[in-house]
């Protein structure tokens, strides 16, 4: 059983040394300069030829002039192991926001990935986890989110699965301006552009959220929830989490006691005693009775907030013929060119258009035909080549090229081209009024 939670507050931060006379300083500063700026120019022609407006180089407010904030604490860590647990942070938070004349912003999302820093074994790993970036940076790109990408080991101790904990955390304090923090395994491929995550609809009122199989989480599998792609709030909530998370780690002594404890109380797991990140999040959120856990995480269950490969990249190439089809009954704006800053209009409509004639949820799932959000390639090691035997090379290696050929045609649609099949990497250029117009005038159909 998880042991209590403990948590030290900060110390009050030291008052403001800036106060009105210094204010006097700066603004008196300013002016000086701007009438030694003048007076250097003199007679000189201050407007170039033909324009309107005279520039001045004012001073700049440097570090020393922003209000104080927690940031200025000497003991503040941004460690998930052996450091310091912060206390208070949805204050000091929102008094960070308060102090940056910023708003906070229920639907702002910090994405975080990463991979090792050393380069890949396996063949072609690092031309596929470029490819995995790509992909992440294009889904980033057009619904308006950062993305941290993250090589490094923050912590020596939390390797290999483990390493995601320090991460995200330290990716918390680093950015106080987002709600979410969003961490996607380096071989998660998102294959739905125009989806976006129903974060004010669905998740309001939860903190966490992962993907899970009902029928699993049943019988305590080990496999019943997925720690490769979750979603969490930056709040003192998760913060706790995170550390209770970190504390059944490689970085504490009791890691060792944790495995056997999860091996008993998880089926599936086998003769394997060592306590993994996901056993971990499974005990976490279905056996512990840490605070808040059942009110406060979601397990989704109904789309593909993440879905296994094996159950996706067959499917894909069904699921794109009936898109394409859903178009060229539509009516022709939806077709119409535009800019790629306007995707997430069109994603509207278009997601509009295949609700009710394309069987699924929105965001995919085990049923029906709807784009699947992420498609997940557990167990194919894209950076080590260590596979799980399991798999067939060809069946990785495919399915990769697949699910990435598949979300990169919805990204080269709006600069006007597409693959000229799921396996090529040759792109055509597309007809006008596609796809209702490679019909007409026979350049492309809907697939080749």
């Amino acid at each position: 059983m998880a042991a209590p939670l403990r948590v030290s507050a900060f110390p009050a931060p030291p008052p403001m040394l800036a106060g009105r006379a210094r204010d006097a300083v700066v603004f008196a500063a300013g002016v000086a300069a701007a009438a030694a700026v003048l007076a250097l120019l003199g007679s000189a022609s201050v407007l170039a030829p033909g324009s309107s407006s005279l520039l001045v180089a004012f001073p700049v407010p440097g570090p020393e002039d922003g209000p104080r904030t927690f940031y200025d604490h000497p003991e503040l860590s941004y460690e998930a192991v052996g450091g310091r647990r912060l206390a208070g942070w949805d204050a000091k938070r929102a008094e960070w926001l308060r102090s940056r004349g910023l708003s906070r912003a229920p639907e702002r999302v910090v994405m975080v990935s990463g991979s090792q820093p050393e380069p890949c074994p396996g063949d072609a790993g690092d031309h596929l986890l470029l490819r995995f970036l790509k992909n992440k940076l294009d889904y980033c790109r057009l619904h308006g989110i950062e993305l941290l990408y993250n090589r490094d080991v923050l912590q020596p101790a939390m390797k290999g699965y483990w390493a995601k904990i320090p991460v995200v955390r330290a990716a918390m304090l680093a950015h106080p301006e987002a709600e979410w923090v969003w961490w996607v395994d380096s071989d998660a491929v998102f294959t739905d552009m125009d989806f976006s995550l129903p974060l004010a609809t669905r998740y309001d009122g939860h903190n966490f959220v992962a993907y899970g199989w009902p029928d699993k989480i049943a019988r305590r599998s080990w496999l019943g929830i997925n720690a490769g792609v979750f979603l969490i709030r930056n709040c003192q909530w998760s913060l706790d989490f995170m550390d209770e998370w970190a504390r059944m780690g490689p970085a504490y002594p009791e890691h060792a006691r944790w495995g056997e404890v999860v091996r008993g109380a998880l089926s599936d797991k086998g003769d394997d005693a060592w306590c993994d990140d996901q056993s971990a999040l499974v005990y976490l959120l279905l056996l512990s009775n840490w605070e808040g856990l059942g009110k406060k995480a979601y397990i989704e269950t109904e789309y593909f907030f993440q879905g296994y490969w094996m159950d996706v990249v067959g499917r894909l190439d069904g699921v794109a013929a009936r898109y394409e089809a859903v178009e060229r009954r539509a009516p022709p704006g939806l077709r119409r060119r535009h800019a790629e800053r306007e995707h997430l209009r069109y994603a509207a409509a278009r997601n509009a258009a295949v609700r009710g004639a394309v069987p699924g949820p929105a965001g995919g799932g085990e049923e029906g035909w709807r784009r699947p959000l992420i498609t997940h390639f557990v167990g194919c090691q894209p950076c080590s080549g260590g596979r799980n035997p399991m798999y067939s090379r060809e069946s990785c290696d495919d399915g990769m090229r697949r699910a990435l050929g598949f979300a990169d045609d919805q990204v080269l649609r709006a600069y006007g081209f597409r693959h000229v099949a799921p396996l090529n990497d040759t792109v055509r250029p597309l007809p006008f009024d596609y796809p209702a117009g490679g019909l007409r005038n026979g350049t492309m159909g809907a697939r080749q």
